[in-house]
């Protein structure tokens, strides 16, 4: 089963990055190269414990659906995402968030099964893994860009995160 382990440094306080890492609405902003929509589910807002999105997007030419769920959160250390129905035998995206000097490390471990056996993991080593990572590190960027500018205001509209905490950094 493949890994993509990814860290990434965001200059911003560890609510904020949380916050834009559960949201549908920068998730659109940051697959709008692949068409990504949320069709059903939590299709707007803060994703929380417990929900799930089903999301509709073009990959390698074809429109897929998938739909994943919230199964762990611990807010605003770490949460877990994992596929309940799409293409992939099963995905889990773990997303772990920590204070690290003034900063934010920002941490994703994604495991993935891919379908069709020994093909699966044949298309895995030739290009899937690096199309995935690939994905996690455009996303990554979108939310860095986010979060370290005045951006992250206009998708998180969330009391617990207020623009007097962001500036206390």
């Amino acid at each position: 089963m493949p890994i993509i382990h990814l860290r990434t440094i965001i200059k911003a306080r560890k609510e904020i990055v949380f916050d834009l890492s559960r949201s549908i609405d920068l998730h659109k902003i940051s697959t709008a190269h692949t068409n990504e929509e949320a069709i059903a589910g939590k299709t707007s807002g803060l994703i929380e414990m417990g929900e799930s999105v089903t999301w509709k997007a073009r990959h390698f030419g074809v429109y897929q659906t998938l739909t994943s769920k919230i199964t762990s959160l611990d807010k605003p250390n770490s949460f877990v995402d994992e596929m309940v129905k799409g293409i992939f035998v099963s995905f889990k995206h773990q997303h772990i968030f920590k204070d690290d000097e003034g900063q934010t490390l920002m941490t994703d471990i994604f495991e993935y099964k891919s379908p069709f056996g020994l093909l699966g993991k044949m298309v895995d080593s030739l290009f899937l893994k690096t199309y995935m990572a690939n994905l996690l590190k455009t996303r990554n960027s979108i939310i860095k860009e986010f979060a370290e500018s005045d951006k992250w205001k206009q998708v998180v509209v969330d009391a617990s995160v207020s623009e007097e905490s962001n500036s206390a950094r």
